[in-house]
């Protein structure tokens, strides 16, 4: 099953575009699945602050009993890992309790797909940050993880077995073709497929995180996705593509396009249901 959504949902500049200018935003979410047709979100909140726990129930009551989360880490899980006197690792266990109790409403009503862990570029393949991938799956247990590595010497086999061996998620991602970030790679290392599409701004290393994300998937990059979607899907059980994009409402409409695109080739999507 191929689920399709946005990275986030509640953007000012997609008021009078995506949502009707007269809609209240607390009807925003609603919008995203019914009209819009969504069938999952990923929530990047979090990577900046955890809410109380009443915040993920509210979101879930809005939603389908068939809607689908995925919740990313907080930054003090992926970013902030050294201690800044002693350049050691540091212990994170407090911050990965806390995002437990803040998802589990969520996890209780069967709605939290995976966590999603994206790391900076700084974070290379060193036998420490190997030992911190599992971990991280270790402290998170049972909820399932997925990682996105933003550092290209990640490219290689040794990484992909390694996520395999230990269970963890591969997140594909499209991004500049820029020297040092990753390419799209299409594979699966667990029961999950995730593709997540930043947008091919080449001005990525210079732009405000305002502006990085400004790009517009043409027609024809769209349809040169929905094969290796459609091939990974069929070696996961539950396969989500996600666009990040979100400048000016870019992600909304390149994700309706691709979903109607699969649709047409006729993948299997999860649709929204009353």
């Amino acid at each position: 099953m191929i689920y399709i959504g946005t990275s986030g949902f509640s953007f000012d500049d997609w008021r009078g575009d995506v949502y009707p200018a007269t809609l209240k935003k607390s009807e925003w979410l609603g919008f995203y699945e019914r009209e819009l047709g969504f069938s999952a979100l990923e929530i990047n909140m979090t990577y900046y602050r955890l809410p109380s726990p009443s915040v993920f129930a509210s979101m879930s009551r809005r939603t389908s009993t068939t809607f689908q989360f995925i919740v990313k880490a907080h930054k003090d899980m992926t970013h902030n890992l050294r201690d800044q006197a002693t350049g050691k690792l540091r212990d994170t266990m407090p911050v990965f309790e806390k995002f437990i109790s803040c998802v589990e409403p969520l996890r209780q009503e069967g709605k939290l797909a995976c966590v999603l862990l994206q790391f900076p570029y700084a974070f290379t393949p060193v036998p420490e940050h190997c030992d911190y991938l599992n971990r991280a799956r270790d402290m998170l247990a049972p909820l399932p993880l997925v990682v996105e590595f933003r550092n290209s010497r990640w490219n290689n086999n040794a990484t992909i077995a390694l996520l395999r061996n230990s269970g963890i998620g591969y997140c594909a991602v499209d991004e500049p073709q820029l020297p040092g970030l990753m390419p799209f790679v299409p594979v699966c290392t667990s029961t999950i497929g995730y593709v997540r599409l930043h947008g091919r701004n080449t001005q990525w290393f210079r732009a405000p995180a305002s502006e990085r994300y400004n790009y517009r998937y043409t027609h024809e990059e769209l349809r040169g996705f929905c094969e290796p979607i459609k091939k990974m899907a069929s070696v996961s059980q539950q396969m989500f593509v996600f666009f990040n994009n979100c400048h000016a409402g870019h992600a909304a409409h390149n994700a309706r396009e691709l979903a109607q695109m699969l649709l047409e080739s006729g993948s299997p999507q999860q649709m929204p249901t009353d």
